[in-house]
């Protein structure tokens, strides 16, 4: 596709994530974007709005410009469901999905792909801020608004060439990107409505790592097993690896708690690739041996053990791109995370609210062990609204054991996608397994989000702490407990 060409850009269902950040990015280099979307709100209304692009809160064939050079539609919608996407289809003007359209713009830069089955929206974005503060001026497009991004938005742009960006492997998008570096966080097999094996999934990942360029290079969790065995024998580009529990060229150590902070050393063992470190407690003679102490301490605002293996992302990621390590250290440590990713909300009668995307098993025990570290002692009640029928059930027994570190669990109604309707799963019989599998969590099925607010109402004590958990609005709770 040439991209010279393209002036005026029109997006169906452009207050989706992904397209907002599209547009935004698209707007900041000089483009024209107007688009269309249902009238609800979305958090993405405010940037679009504050940025100056047009949103037409109706989807009508009419509302399609004649003088667009470019109609790219969000994957939500499709010629059956989407009377513009249906009229744009068949009109003479180049439409295509927001997968191929990302994939045509990012491709024109030095591209960074962050990728994986957890993990990608927080290691993002936490790239992005060191890059950015670091001097290297980078667009970052993230899948979710972040707090130190201009206040709140999903895309920083920068001068430069570089483009981080959160790359979705869902209906294998990843196919039209070809990035010139990777981060891969983690295979854990996900999307069974659309890959029907677990070999399919990782299949997936390692056809995207094939096509890196030998100059480019792979950061590698290697504490994942499926990564760490395939990662160097599929991969022509440079690899370093990353782990806490495995060997590794990055490996963190150490590892501590503090006043709702983390702290860890982290040693590597490439001693000669590292750039010279300009902080007190450096150490760069080129003969140590003993490289456990090389890059010293780091601290981190994010809780959990799943964001230190984003941080060493991060931590490898910056060294390759020759980042000093004071600049990784001082940024690392100041990067807040992002919305949605244990995001307080508020309080409610002492009661803590926090809000989190988690909609996984492996996520769900990630987040509620973070959270368990962060307040101990509290009662942690989580809400958890499941997302799709095809994953509760396909994951139904992972899905029971994610909880075990609560003290009290409510199993919504679930949140089906576009896709699907209704499935073979209930959540009730999510409860029925949570029951069997540990009697004393308490578990609980509340269908609605109103009856659940009530509930929480009635029910909330000073000092607890809520995790209203999933992809879905389950923060609604939140915002009607806080707000009334």
């Amino acid at each position: 596709m040439d991209l010279s060409r393209i002036k005026k850009n029109y997006m169906i269902g452009i207050k989706g994530q992904g397209m907002a950040m599209l547009a935004q990015y698209l707007h900041a280099h000089g483009y024209e974007v107007l688009g269309s979307d249902v009238s609800e709100k979305f958090n993405t209304d405010e940037v679009l709005h504050k940025v100056g692009i047009k949103v037409i809160e109706s989807f009508n064939q009419n509302n399609i410009p004649k003088d667009a050079d470019l109609i790219i539609y969000s994957t939500a919608y499709n010629e059956e469901n989407n009377i513009e996407v249906k009229t744009a289809l068949a009109g003479k003007i180049k439409t295509i999905k927001y997968a191929e359209a990302l994939g045509a713009f990012f491709n024109q830069k030095y591209g960074l792909a962050v990728v994986g089955s957890h993990g990608k929206t927080t290691t993002t974005a936490w790239l992005g801020y060191v890059m950015e503060k670091s001097g290297l001026s980078p667009s970052v497009l993230v899948g979710a608004p972040v707090p130190q991004f201009n206040g709140k938005e999903s895309a920083l742009i920068g001068q430069s060439d570089y483009l981080v960006i959160e790359a979705d492997e869902y209906q294998n998008k990843l196919k039209y990107i070809n990035p010139k570096a990777v981060l891969l966080n983690n295979i854990d097999y996900d999307h069974p409505d659309f890959f029907y094996t677990r070999e399919e999934y990782a299949e997936v990942f390692i056809d995207f790592i094939k096509k890196l360029p030998k100059k480019g290079f792979l950061i590698a969790n290697f504490d994942d097993p499926i990564i760490r065995k395939t990662a160097k024998v599929n991969c022509q580009a440079k690899v370093i690896s990353y782990g806490l529990d495995n060997e590794a060229d990055f490996m963190a150590y150490d590892i501590k708690q503090h006043n709702g902070r983390q702290y860890f050393k982290v040693k590597y063992i490439e001693l000669q690739q590292l750039p010279r470190d300009s902080s007190p407690t450096a150490q760069n003679d080129d003969n140590i041996q003993d490289s456990e102490e090389l890059l010293g301490d780091f601290s981190i605002q994010l809780a959990g053990r799943h964001n230190i293996a984003n941080a060493l992302a991060v931590i490898a990621a910056g060294v390759e791109l020759e980042i000093s390590l004071t600049d990784i250290r001082k940024y690392l440590s100041e990067f807040t995370g992002t919305s949605r990713r244990m995001e307080v909300m508020g309080k409610f009668n002492g009661a803590l609210i926090i809000d989190d995307y988690a909609h996984h098993p492996t996520e769900i025990k990630a987040t509620i062990a973070g959270a368990r570290q962060l307040y101990k002692n509290k009662k942690i009640t989580v809400v958890f609204h499941p997302h799709t029928f095809t994953r509760t059930k396909v994951l139904l027994d992972d899905f029971a054991k994610s909880f075990n570190e609560a003290d009290a669990v409510i199993i919504l109604d679930i949140y089906g996608s576009a896709r699907e309707a209704h499935g073979g799963v209930h959540s009730r019989d999510l409860i029925s397994k949570l029951k069997a599998q540990n009697s004393k969590l308490k578990s609980l099925y509340i269908p609605t989000k109103k009856e659940c607010e009530e509930y929480l109402r009635k029910n909330l004590q000073p000092g607890d702490v809520v995790l209203l958990m999933g992809a879905g609005d389950q923060f609604k709770i939140g915002e009607g407990l806080l707000n009334n």
